[in-house]
């Protein structure tokens, strides 16, 4: 069963959250830009062989964007003492607020960029799977919300960041680009909620669609009209 959207439509679509702005208030009071750094682990399975941000490239992301607001840092790697003090100290249920109200994300972790990507704020990932997942590629090429980035160009990767900093409405135009996807992409939530009412004859329709993807439908009945039910994030 294939569905038009993506996994982080299912709690972050604009019909299920809605982002605290008390969160950014306390983060950045004023208004104040601010940006998030995501430094993940990388070491499941699939990580073998895979790098992400090394404490030279954080420290250099730290360095171009504190002239230009706050920076914070969420890890699941323990930090260099010099980081340290930019790890962000808020309730975990808050992180996607946060993330929601940032000015910029910038990140070696697959989901958190597609989240900030799905939330409508400027997102860059640098990691060595870039080029390889393919909705992460389809938020980049087809609706420009997130960029890859390899770890053998981290000069790109600075440059992307001075460039985006430079933009004079950066987070408006994301927004007039999430507001394009949204408008193509199934809200997963309601999606899911009628497939199960109407299951199995909702299964027969949307396998008689031979593998095009369907949409949510107005009225309750799930007509199969391209992501598959299992697939989607990665």
């Amino acid at each position: 069963v294939f569905y038009e959207g993506y996994h982080e439509l299912a709690y972050l679509h604009p019909d299920r959250f809605t982002p605290d702005a008390r969160v950014a208030e306390a983060l950045a009071p004023g208004g104040e830009p601010y940006f998030i750094l995501r430094f993940a682990q990388l070491n499941a399975h699939h990580d073998v062989g895979r790098s992400g941000i090394t404490a030279a490239v954080a420290g250099r992301l730290v360095e171009a964007l504190r002239p230009h607001g706050r920076v914070y840092v969420t890890a699941e790697r323990e930090l260099e003492p010099e980081l340290e003090p930019y790890r962000i100290r808020i309730d975990p249920q808050d992180m996607h607020s946060a993330l929601a109200h940032a000015h910029l994300y910038v990140g070696d972790s697959q989901t958190m960029a597609a989240e900030a990507a799905v939330l409508g704020t400027p997102s860059l990932r640098f990691n060595d799977f870039v080029g390889e997942i393919g909705y992460l590629e389809e938020l980049e090429h087809r609706y420009g919300l997130t960029r890859g980035i390899r770890t053998d160009a981290p000069e790109q990767l600075y440059e992307a960041v001075r460039a985006w900093l430079a933009h004079d409405d950066l987070k408006g135009e994301w927004a007039r680009r999430r507001r394009r996807m949204l408008d193509e992409k199934v809200d997963l939530t309601e999606f899911l909620l009628r497939f199960i009412a109407r299951y199995p004859a909702s299964a027969r329709e949307a396998i008689g669609s031979n593998g095009a993807a369907a949409r949510v439908p107005s009225e309750g009945a799930v007509p199969a009209e391209g992501v598959a039910l299992a697939a989607g994030a990665g």
